[in-house]
């Protein structure tokens, strides 16, 4: 099974717009609307979560399929928000790696004690 790289997913995306020319372009106006789409995609996929077994969902057969249907909707819109906002897969890649770092050595508990003890006053 092929391991998708984040150009090859957006290039898919560029395509598949090219295929559709009365669909919105990629820009700026329009990713607000490729968000809030994927914000919807986001739940179906909590749908199939909620309302169905673990041992359903994680099981091969047509409920996994549907969840992953449901996970793939979430990626394309994401990346046509990308591609809306101009973001490249080197932007994505260095961001995501930068925050990844930073979780690493975050300090969770106290930055929640800090947060939820500023809200008290």
């Amino acid at each position: 099974m092929p391991d998708l790289k984040i150009s090859e997913m957006l290039e898919m995306q560029k395509n598949l717009l090219a295929k559709h020319p009365n669909w919105r372009p990629h820009c700026p106006d329009t990713g607000i609307r490729q968000l809030l789409w994927m914000v919807g995609e986001l739940g179906e996929v909590i749908d199939v979560i909620k309302k169905k077994s673990e041992e359903e969902y994680m099981s091969p057969g047509p409920l996994r399929e549907h969840l992953l249907e449901e996970f793939t909707d979430v990626m394309m819109y994401l990346n046509d928000a990308l591609l809306c906002y101009a973001i490249t897969p080197d932007e994505i890649s260095d961001a995501y790696l930068k925050k990844h770092e930073w979780n690493m050595i975050r300090d969770y508990v106290r930055e929640n004690k800090e947060l939820f003890s500023s809200n008290a006053k």
